[in-house]
């Protein structure tokens, strides 16, 4: 079975902006990255599974699926009241504890990293294995690195040293359930 995991497009949010779960739209460069990502991945998936978001529901509507499954798992991580404010002018006593212990710290009102990775990780277990299936999942870097962090038996403490472009994928290659080789970073 071949796992394509892939980040939306970039976002129509000003940079330096904390958005996780906000559902922000996309920029104007979503046409050329989605011809981009066309002309990489395949052009149609046995399954295609995306966050509900429109971020990732307009990036997986530009392919085709047999079948399609919208997960509310595959959302990004919730940063709760610090949605949509610059990471900048979050008070540097709330921001400075979080950012040394991401893990286990949670912001006001949104998730630590391990409820994240909890969350995003039941989709992954659950994920039925069938050995010549293509299968897609359109969703955001926060769940690419958390499930990159399961399956590679990273710390999670370490999940924000990759680096996920917009616009771009990793694919999974599962020999078996008890082998899964990553055969694309980043592409």
């Amino acid at each position: 079975m071949e796992i394509y995991l892939i980040r939306h497009t970039t976002p129509d949010i000003p940079e330096g902006v904390c958005y996780g779960q906000t559902d922000v739209g996309v920029k104007d460069s979503f046409n050329q990255e989605v011809k981009r990502l066309q002309e990489v991945l395949p052009t149609t998936f046995n399954r295609i599974y995306h966050s509900p978001l429109q971020r990732c529901r307009l990036l997986a509507e530009a392919f085709d699926g047999q079948d399609v499954v919208v997960d509310e798992r595959l959302k990004e991580w919730n940063f709760g009241a610090w949605e949509m404010q610059p990471w900048n002018s979050i008070p540097k006593e709330l921001l400075t504890p979080f950012m040394e212990d991401f893990v286990n710290l949670s912001p006001p009102n949104g998730e630590s990293f391990l409820l994240f990775h909890d969350r995003v990780n039941t989709f992954l277990e659950q994920l039925p294995y069938q050995e010549d299936t293509k299968v897609g999942i359109f969703t955001h870097g926060g769940v690419i690195r958390s499930m990159l962090c399961n399956i590679m038996e990273v710390p999670l403490h370490k999940a924000f040293h990759w680096h996920i472009d917009f616009g771009h994928y990793c694919k999974l290659q599962y020999v078996n359930m008890d082998r899964i080789n990553l055969t694309c970073f980043n592409g």
